[in-house]
């Protein structure tokens, strides 16, 4: 599994390089049965973060990549929540209105795949671990010639 200190070093370089500077962000290891790889809880008000990280059964390898990304979501916390606010000053409060969950859907698979693609860049640009990793797909592919 990861080495907290390593990850922990990730954490505090891309921090800087992200200009995430003045955010309080401490790092957790999840060490029981997660669906995700990486996480993050943020208070924006107060500035602080707590950056979760599957060490019991990650989906991917290549965890300075899961980093980046998950700060990026600090990074784009703001916007994230404009768009929300927005999206239930359109639609309205109503969780099971069809056109309220069609739109919120759109709207995260284009802010997780947005993430991804900065992050990839941002990995190919300054990371020591360069490697992409196939984590979902390489596991759908495995499933098919079971």
């Amino acid at each position: 599994m990861f080495d907290f200190e390593k990850v922990q070093g990730y954490m505090k370089k891309w921090q800087d390089i992200l200009r995430l500077r003045d955010w309080d962000i401490k790092l957790e290891f999840v060490t029981k049965e997660w669906r995700k790889t990486g996480d993050v809880k943020i208070d924006q008000a107060d500035k602080t973060a707590i950056l979760l990280i599957n060490n019991h059964n990650p989906k991917v390898t290549n965890i300075e990549e899961v980093i980046i990304h998950e700060l990026l979501h600090i990074k784009l916390w703001g916007m994230d929540q404009m768009i929300e606010n927005l999206l239930h000053c359109v639609y309205g409060e109503d969780e099971s209105d069809p056109k309220l969950e069609f739109a919120a859907t759109q709207f995260m698979e284009m802010l997780e795949v947005t993430t991804q693609d900065l992050a990839k860049a941002y990995r190919d640009l300054g990371a020591d671990d360069k490697s992409v990793c196939f984590g979902r797909i390489q596991q759908q592919a495995d499933e098919e010639w079971k």
